[in-house]
């Protein structure tokens, strides 16, 4: 294991592209993607990181209530099950969008499942974002993203985070119980020189912890935008980030290692691992899909 001064290198996986850490407390296992090498990872305390060989590409995926998983990538949404390695198709929002993939996404305080999509070459602003409901359908919520990130949802449920990091802006929205998204606006954004907002998830004080690519940390805003703390990582790439453990008060942080130079990737060896930091206080627990 690397140490550093407040992170340290857990899982030295070297992804390419890691993204969408989630923590699954029936397990005590913390599970993560690599988008572009179609990995899963699975961790566990004592016995380290391994790969789940499922043969399919996954972007994001949350626990379900009633076992297995619920998850985005190639052919929309998918549900997953581990254990028998099947995996069944459940409604391709985008087939009439053939440069867009799925990227991130998470289940908000009622057990429903967001996630939003992108333009491969992160060009057009053809992204959009959906909302998965319990019975398994699906809703179109938001569109005219390049690329999305998130989304976070606030501890009482009623506001959804959600960011195009394209243009570095994270956007807040009011969430109704049924579902509903309203009152879109510019919660924060952020200059050249800061890095891209990239995954994100709100911790048991309501604030916001981001990860920003390029950026080299990631920080923490309050529930009004205000930003509170710089956290520093060892990577130039730290792409999200989620609370886990027994006690909920480690931050698990993914990071990638896409186009970066041979001169960067000596600067950064550990660029691609997981990581995890003692951040100070505690995250919540996620709330598993309800379908």
């Amino acid at each position: 294991m690397a140490q550093g001064d407040e992170v340290t290198c857990i899982a030295d996986v070297q992804a390419v592209l890691g993204e969408g850490p989630v923590w699954v407390a029936r397990e005590q296992a913390l599970y993560w993607v690599d988008i572009v090498e179609r990995r899963l990872f699975r961790w566990t305390e004592g016995v380290g990181a391994g790969i789940v060989d499922i043969g399919q590409g996954i972007s994001a995926l949350a626990p379900r209530a009633s076992g297995g998983f619920i998850g985005a990538g190639e052919g929309g949404f998918l549900g997953i099950d581990l254990e028998s390695g099947r995996i069944d198709r459940l409604g391709n929002p985008e087939s009439d969008r053939v440069s867009n993939r799925f990227n991130d996404g998470k289940t908000d305080r009622r057990g429903r499942f967001w996630a939003g999509t992108m333009d491969r070459s992160e060009r057009e602003p053809s992204g959009a974002l959906y909302r998965l409901d319990r019975d398994l359908s699906w809703a179109g919520i938001d569109d005219g993203y390049r690329v999305t990130n998130g989304p976070a949802f606030s501890l009482d449920g009623r506001t959804m985070y959600h960011s195009d990091s394209a243009l570095r802006r994270i956007y807040a929205f009011d969430l109704g119980e049924d579902g509903s998204a309203a009152n879109r606006r510019v919660f924060a954004e952020f200059g050249s020189s800061e890095g891209y907002p990239d995954g994100m998830t709100v911790d048991a004080e309501d604030c916001l912890w981001v990860a920003f690519w390029d950026g080299w940390c990631l920080r923490r805003l309050s529930p009004c935008g205000a930003r509170l703390s710089e956290l520093r990582v060892p990577v130039q790439q730290p792409t999200s980030c989620t609370f886990g453990g027994p006690a909920l008060d480690r931050l698990f942080i993914t990071s990638a290692r896409r186009g970066l130079r041979e001169d960067a990737l000596a600067m950064q060896p550990h660029a691609g691992a997981l990581f995890v930091a003692e951040a100070g206080v505690a995250g919540v627990a996620e709330t598993p899909f309800a379908g």
